[in-house]
């Protein structure tokens, strides 16, 4: 739980009035339908579910729940995994994975034993499994993204386990997931190669040559099984390890021509009060998202390859892992889905995580594929009490608004800003924008004001004629996070809203539009936008 904000700024005022001179300084949004950074790939809102805590036990998966289906999913869940907007979900780890032996959780589940998770120190009793999940998926509509285990083990696992996702008859483990009740293959195309493999909280930790040289002859191996698969190979594990950067150049000198995206993880909080540096934290992403670019470009051009590798930002959140989690070393073993890492979000976390999304719509030509960790109970947008309901969190709303808005293309925008000066990240622009157009014209903008002033933003449009029709807000707010569906529902009832479009906006001549933006808020509009 965080601690109440002691510092003197002013609440928050909503946006009702239309843009005024007394406003703070403004800034300008220069954008056209014709400036285009590449499509918004819709994996860009992905997810993460793990055998984590309550993510899958009282999470996704609760047999006998009142709105359990007759597998054992929450129905009330999967309602609100579809409102959400995700249509990709990670499994089975993270940090699970690099202990899992996915063997043990497929056949009848009677015959199944538990194992204890190294990662996270929990009695796993694999209930669910890769059978179990797969399917849950292919119900909801969901694309799977599986993770293989080069921690503990090592190539022929992994290609076993392609050889039962997407083999056809007449070969061991096709025939076995065929026994086990399933004939079709799952035609799992998304493969991530291990997970977080620098880091020395990984169960297997390894340095860059040796998870290079196995990320390698594992990925030949698993292509050599189903060549149409595409891998993910494991980035460092954040830009501040302090193998970042000669980490990515050394793997994917052994995987470059191999693999099709590198990894990256990222969560951010508000630490020691520090509101400016948190509210920047889009910036920080924004600098790492290049870094990594930057290091998988150079290794393309030292080989003289005109193929580029793309971005799996397939861990990213806020997360109070410094301030509220003791680190998984310091966990008792525990059994029954424990409470791990429950991470209740305000309307200040909101704000940032509205802004982070601005900062990957704004990299969508690099960055094809992300995950929104984790999914449901840990440090997720939805909630569940175990036997009673679910609910959204603070965070839902501007990651299930994103996702249903952001379609077809993202936009070249260029922002002209005043900046600030934050103590982690350094200058940072008080206003960020993203927007997208499909082949219809409909028109997604996404506008974050990180100052604690109404700042108005001219839209400037020559050209093209911009029509906003509807729009939402997220406002943060000064006031601890609480536990639970009534707080997460005052949260949404004080900071959340929809936007009066008319009131907050003003055309003037020569291709432009002003929008008030209210303090330190993350505002969407739907609208249209095409060439005059």
């Amino acid at each position: 739980m965080t601690a109440p904000q002691t510092d003197a700024r002013p609440a928050p005022a909503a946006p009702d009035e239309a843009p005024d001179a007394t406003a703070g300084a403004g800034a300008r949004v220069t954008l056209h339908p014709d400036f285009r950074r590449g499509a918004v790939d819709r994996r860009l809102f992905g997810s993460f579910v793990e055998h984590l805590g309550r993510a899958v036990y009282t999470g996704i998966f609760e047999p006998g729940h009142p709105e359990a289906d007759e597998h054992g999913f929450r129905r009330d869940v999967a309602d609100l995994v579809h409102e959400l907007g995700v249509p990709m979900v990670r499994y089975p780890g993270g940090n699970f994975v690099s202990n899992y032996v996915w063997e043990d959780a497929v056949g009848p589940v009677e015959q199944r034993k538990p194992f204890l998770d190294l990662a996270w120190r929990t009695v796993e009793p694999n209930l669910v499994g890769t059978d179990e999940f797969l399917q849950w998926a292919e119900r909801e509509g969901v694309e799977p993204m599986m993770a293989v285990n080069l921690g503990t083990r090592g190539v022929a696992a992994a290609a076993a386990l392609v050889e039962y996702c997407n083999g056809e008859a007449g070969t061991r483990w096709a025939d076995l997931r065929i026994a086990n009740g399933r004939e079709k293959p799952y035609g799992v195309t998304l493969w991530c190669l291990g997970n977080e493999m620098d880091g020395p909280w990984q169960i297997g930790q390894k340095d860059a040559h040796e998870y290079g040289k196995l990320a390698a002859e594992a990925g030949k191996a698993m292509k050599l099984v189903d060549p149409s698969i595409s891998l993910i190979v494991c980035g460092s594990s954040s830009m501040q390890m302090p193998t970042f950067g000669e980490w990515e150049r050394t793997v994917l000198s052994y995987t470059y021509d191999l693999v099709d995206h590198i990894s990256m993880h990222a969560y951010y909080e508000e630490i020691d009060g520090d509101r400016a540096s948190f509210l920047a934290s889009g910036t920080a992403m924004d600098r790492f998202i290049d870094r990594v670019v930057a290091s998988a470009d150079a290794v393309g051009a030292e080989r003289r390859s005109d193929k580029a590798i793309t971005i799996s930002f397939d861990e990213w959140n806020v997360w109070y892992n410094t301030t509220r989690f003791g680190g998984e070393e310091n966990l008792p073993i525990q059994r029954d889905a424990p409470r791990i890492i429950e991470d209740v979000y305000s309307g200040l976390d909101a704000v940032v995580v509205g802004d982070l999304m601005v900062t990957l719509l704004n990299h969508a030509d690099r960055v094809p594929v992300a995950c929104l960790a984790q999914l449901v109970n840990v440090i997720a947008p939805i909630m569940t009490a175990p036997g009673g309901e679910a609910w959204r969190q603070p965070t839902f709303h501007p990651f299930a608004t994103t996702s249903r808005l952001a379609r077809g293309t993202a936009l070249d925008v260029r922002v002209d800003a005043p900046t600030y000066d934050t103590a982690q990240h350094g200058a940072a622009p008080v206003v960020t924008a993203a927007a997208t157009v499909d082949d219809d014209g409909a028109l997604g903008l996404f506008l974050t004001n990180r100052s604690d002033r109404v700042v108005v933003v001219e839209l400037a449009h020559v050209g093209a004629a911009l029509g906003l029709t509807e729009g939402w807000q997220m406002v943060a707010d000064h006031e601890p996070a609480v536990e639970g569906p009534e707080h997460a529902a005052k949260v949404s009832e004080a900071c959340w809203s929809a936007v009066d479009v008319a009131s907050v906006t003003t055309a003037s001549d020569g291709g432009a539009t002003r929008v008030r933006l209210a303090p330190e808020s993350w505002t969407a509009f739907a609208g249209t936008f095409a060439r005059a």
